[in-house]
């Protein structure tokens, strides 16, 4: 599904400008480029470049094992500018928008630009009431499921950019968008190795629309709170014993590993997480029997998969009710919090509000020290 651009050199850029005849002038730089360029402090798929009549917005990890960067003029000016004619110019700010992932909804929210955006794939997963009042009026436009976008929808649109996600470089559909003169960015936020990686992605939605002054002051009020929360967990006395996932399909138990942005909220949330020592950033595949026999024990139980109920989980397997935190309901799960039409309000937006999330694993697991915070997308399995 990736969209492959071709990878121009920092140094050949640099080379270009200086050369043309039409050479950008530059600011504190004999090559133009800004000696103050993005702070981008926590996110490692993305970097921004400030030149003086443009920005360069690059995507370092568009999807998993990207060998090269994708690139993009940014231009206040519809004009071409001398030096970049092989990289894709989009004129900014961004008047309308596509967006693939419900977790863009909730940046462009925040920025309040929830009004650009003119189509979705699969409304129904969209929970915000906001957007959702735009859906209903028509103005948000459904574009089908992602294995097959309506390209017809779309080109009536005429979208300034489509934001997308990909799993590899081929994507017959982005490739057919960009063809009819529609850039495509990949967006892969969701390749971030921590929670403030995650969220910092509002800049690259900052930039698309000429607000990186609104991003940066969002940004680093959600990072002030994690990082206030975090002092706040290290207070705790108590470090419960933390048990994670649920079996997926074939009788295998998927968990987050020692390495993951999931270990790193509970090692933030200073808590004990049994698989914390475990190598890897994703998710580990382990037997029943293993999981039972080092958290049968465990106090909490938190994000059991998918499933909503207790009865859901015994209906799946009867020997879920052998883990002390099923006999004791200390199971909190996210997926009882829905929108309107079912979509998880914590897939769409937790990863923007890592602080709500790091503050939800600190209430439930030391609730004195949070004595007046409610639980912003867990709830107690019944």
């Amino acid at each position: 599904m990736k969209i492959r651009l071709l990878h121009i050199s920092i140094t050949v850029v640099f080379l270009t400008l200086y050369n043309s005849c039409k050479k950008e002038t530059s600011i504190n730089s004999t090559n133009g480029l800004r000696k103050n360029p993005s702070k981008i402090t926590y996110a490692k798929g993305f970097d921004i470049q400030y030149f003086t009549t443009y920005k360069k917005l690059i995507i370092k990890k568009p999807y998993p094992d990207a060998s090269k960067n994708l690139e993009f003029i940014l231009s206040l000016s519809p004009s071409v500018i001398e030096g970049t004619s092989s990289l894709k110019t989009i004129q900014v700010p961004v008047k309308n928008i596509v967006v693939t992932s419900t977790t863009h909804i909730p940046m462009l929210e925040l920025l309040g630009e929830e009004k650009s955006l003119v189509g979705f794939q699969d409304t129904n997963y969209i929970s915000s009431e906001k957007t959702r009042k735009r859906i209903d009026s028509g103005l948000v436009r459904e574009l089908g499921n992602e294995a097959a976008m309506n390209t017809e929808v779309l080109f009536e649109l005429q979208p300034d950019v489509v934001i997308g996600f990909a799993m590899n470089s081929v994507n017959k559909t982005y490739n057919l968008i960009e063809k009819y003169g529609i850039p495509v960015i990949i967006n892969g936020d969701w390749l971030e190795e921590t929670p403030l990686g995650r969220a910092e992605w509002i800049k690259f939605f900052g930039v698309l629309f000429d607000k990186e002054k609104e991003a940066d002051s969002l940004f680093r009020k959600i990072e002030q709170e994690y990082l206030a929360a975090i002092i706040i967990a290290k207070k705790a006395r108590n470090k419960p014993s933390i048990l994670s996932g649920a079996i997926m399909r074939n009788d295998i138990w998927s968990l987050p590993a020692g390495e993951s942005f999931v270990a790193q909220f509970l090692e933030d949330a200073n808590v004990n997480y049994l698989w914390k020592d475990s190598k890897g950033k994703g998710s580990l595949q382990l037997s029943f029997e293993s999981v039972l026999d080092k958290a049968q024990k465990a106090d909490y139980w938190i994000a059991p998969g998918y499933f909503s109920s207790k009865a859901q989980l015994i209906e799946n397997n009867p020997h879920y009710k052998n883990f002390a935190a099923f006999k004791t309901n200390n199971i909190y799960t996210a997926s009882t919090k829905k929108g309107a039409t079912g979509g998880i309000i914590y897939y769409e937006l937790g990863p923007t509000r890592p602080d709500l999330i790091l503050k939800d694993l600190i209430k439930i697991t030391n609730p004195t020290i949070l004595p007046n915070y409610k639980l912003s997308f867990f709830e107690q399995m019944k």
